[in-house]
Parts: structure tokens; C-alpha cells; sequence
């Protein structure tokens, strides 16, 4: 059974930063893609980061520069460092995961292209 885990979300000012981790069960983090999802209060969710087997990345217009994802393939865990934070950053954080691999320049922000999610931790940026 696959469970992916999220911790580190917090309330923060503007211009702060915060670590999440998604830790990982039943699931190897090397294996498929991987990816951060966002869903501010009465807003669909979005994807913000995601990063495929071959550990290329993918950012969202609106983080990039400030966000970066990565994964620890030892810790089988799954980051998001988030930088210079913005109060249109809040919301809930959610990490996502493929059921197989996805390599080579493989890249989606599209919640239909993951089938493994955790529960969530929110993040509040205040102005």
C-alpha cells in the first residue's frame, strides 16, 4: 500500500521561506515521477512542481525562481524548498506520484497524470 506523507508546512511572513517533505511507503521515490500540488482556500488545486525518474524538473510560471524540487532517493523522500514566499503561496501542499515511471523530458502539472496522493499540509503566508 502507497502512502506518501507531507510535513513542514507552517505560517510564515512574505519573503520567508519553508522546507516541505513527503515521505514515502510502498512507493519508490527513484522510480516514477513525483510532484507538488497547491490548493488555495475556494480554488481548484494546481499543480506547482514536479520532477520525473530521471530527476528532471518542472516549475509552474508563477514559482519559478523561488520553488525547487528534489528528491533524496536514500530517505526515499520527496522535497519542495520554497523561497522569498508570497501570500498568493498559501494554501494546502499536497505530494503526488505516478504509478510508473516517467523519464527522459517527461513533465505534467496535470493532477489526471498522478495516481498516488498524500493528505496534505498547509502553508499560510501572511502580507
Amino acid at each position: 500500500q502507497v502512502q506518501l506523507v507531507e510535513s513542514g508546512g507552517g505560517s510564515v511572513q512574505a519573503g520567508g521561506s519553508l522546507r516541505l517533505s513527503c515521505a514515502s511507503s510502498g512507493y519508490n521515490v527513484s522510480s516514477g515521477a513525483m510532484g507538488w500540488f497547491r490548493q488555495a482556500p475556494g480554488k481548484e488545486r494546481e499543480g506547482v512542481a514536479c520532477i520525473n525518474s530521471d530527476s528532471v524538473t518542472h516549475y509552474a510560471h508563477s514559482v519559478k525562481g523561488r520553488l525547487t524540487i528534489s528528491k533524496d532517493n536514500a530517505k526515499n523522500s520527496l522535497f519542495l524548498q520554497m523561497n522569498s514566499l508570497k501570500p498568493e503561496d498559501t494554501g494546502v501542499y499536497y505530494c503526488a506520484a505516478t504509478r510508473g515511471r516517467r523519464d527522459g523530458y517527461w513533465s505534467s502539472l496535470l493532477i489526471d497524470e498522478f495516481d498516488y496522493w498524500g493528505q496534505g499540509t498547509p502553508v499560510t503566508v501572511s502580507s
